[in-house]
C-alpha cells in the first residue's frame, strides 16, 4: 500500500493579514484559528538590537511614526526601525499598509485604518504567544521566520542573524524536531545559519525574477525554495519547469503569495489558482493571506467525491 499524499502546508503570510494588520499579534491568532500550519515572522532589528516582527526596514507605511516622532527621518524621508529603540517602537501604532503621504490604504476593503489599536511585537513575544496557543488549543502550529536584509543590517552595524538565532534558541526552536522553517533571500545568511544550527530546515527565497538558479547547490544547504507564484506558472506558456526541477532535486516548493482579493494575471478564481499550484504543480506549501480559504479548499479536496 502506498503512503497517503502529504497535505500541503498553509503558511500564513504575515498572519491572516487580509483580515487584520500584517504582523499584528491579532493577525497571528486569527491565522492560528483559521487552520494555518505555519505562521510567518519577518524580522528586522531596533536600534538596541532587539529582533522585532515587522516586514519593512522602515516604519512609514505601517505605523504612525511620522506623527509620533516628527523629524527623525533619514535623508530619503523614511524612518528606519534601526533608528528607534524598543521603548520608542512600543509607542507606535501598527496600522494597515498605506501610502504615508496620502494616507490611502494599499488594499481597500481590508481592516479599516483606525478601527482598533495594534502594536509591533518582538520576535520573542510572538514566539511565546504561539507556544501558548499551541498549548491551549492542542494544535502544533509551526513558525516560519525570515531574516530580512541581513547584509544591510550588518552594514548598519547590526548583527541581525545571530540575534535572531539567539531568540530561536532561547524559545526552544533550535531543538531538533521543532516545527520551523527559516527563510532568507541571502544564501550567505542561510549558510551562516547552517554553520550554527546544522539541522534547522532552511528555505532559499527567490526573487520574482530568479534567472538561472543552481538548484543542485541550493539542495546542498536548504530543504525548500520559496519562489513567486509568477515564476512557477506563466499565463501564456504554462509551467516554467521550476517546480518540477526543484522536486527532482529533493527540494520542497513553497511559493508566495496567495491573495484571494488580488489574484495574479491569468487566474479568474481562487479554485483555479489553488488547483494549479497545489494540484497540478504539487507545491508542498503556500504562503497565504487568507489561510481559511486555502484550508477550505484542501478540506473539499479530501472529501469523498
Amino acid at each position: 500500500m502506498s503512503a497517503a499524499p502529504t497535505r500541503p502546508a498553509i503558511i500564513a503570510h504575515r498572519g491572516a493579514c487580509a483580515y487584520l494588520p500584517e504582523h499584528s499579534l491579532a493577525a497571528k491568532v486569527l491565522a492560528h484559528a483559521q487552520g494555518a500550519d505555519y505562521l510567518e515572522q519577518d524580522i528586522v532589528a531596533t536600534a538596541d538590537g532587539v529582533p522585532i516582527v515587522f516586514h519593512d526596514p522602515f516604519l512609514d507605511e505601517l505605523t504612525d511614526v511620522r506623527e509620533r516622532f516628527p523629524g527623525r527621518a533619514r535623508n530619503d524621508g523614511l524612518n528606519y526601525c534601526l533608528d528607534f529603540g524598543l521603548t520608542e517602537i512600543r509607542q507606535l501604532e501598527l496600522r494597515e499598509r498605506h501610502d504615508p503621504d496620502t494616507g490611502r490604504v494599499r488594499r481597500p476593503g481590508r481592516f479599516p485604518m483606525d478601527a482598533a489599536s495594534f502594536r509591533i511585537p518582538t520576535l520573542e513575544e510572538e514566539l511565546l504567544l504561539i507556544r501558548g496557543l499551541n498549548t491551549s488549543t492542542g494544535r502544533a502550529v509551526g513558525i516560519y521566520p525570515e531574516i530580512k536584509l541581513p547584509e544591510w543590517h550588518q552594514e548598519q552595524g547590526c548583527e541581525l542573524t545571530p540575534a535572531v538565532l539567539d531568540v530561536l534558541d532561547r524559545c526552544g526552536y533550535l531543538t531538533p524536531g521543532e516545527a520551523i522553517f527559516l527563510q532568507c533571500f541571502s544564501a550567505a545568511c542561510l549558510q551562516q545559519v547552517r554553520a550554527r544550527a546544522a539541522g534547522l530546515p532552511l528555505v532559499q527565497l527567490l526573487p520574482a525574477t530568479d534567472g538561472d538558479l543552481a538548484l543542485d547547490a541550493v539542495a546542498g544547504y536548504a530543504v525548500a525554495i520559496g519562489p513567486s507564484l509568477q515564476s512557477l506558472w506563466h499565463p501564456d506558456t504554462g509551467s516554467s519547469g521550476l517546480a518540477e526541477a526543484a522536486h527532482a532535486q529533493g527540494l520542497q516548493v513553497h511559493p508566495y503569495t496567495f491573495r484571494a482579493d488580488d489574484l495574479p494575471a491569468g487566474f479568474a478564481s481562487v479554485d483555479e489558482l489553488l488547483s494549479r499550484f497545489l494540484g497540478d504543480l504539487a507545491c508542498d506549501g503556500l504562503f497565504a493571506e487568507q489561510p481559511d480559504r486555502v484550508a477550505a479548499w484542501l478540506d473539499a479536496q479530501s472529501r469523498p467525491q
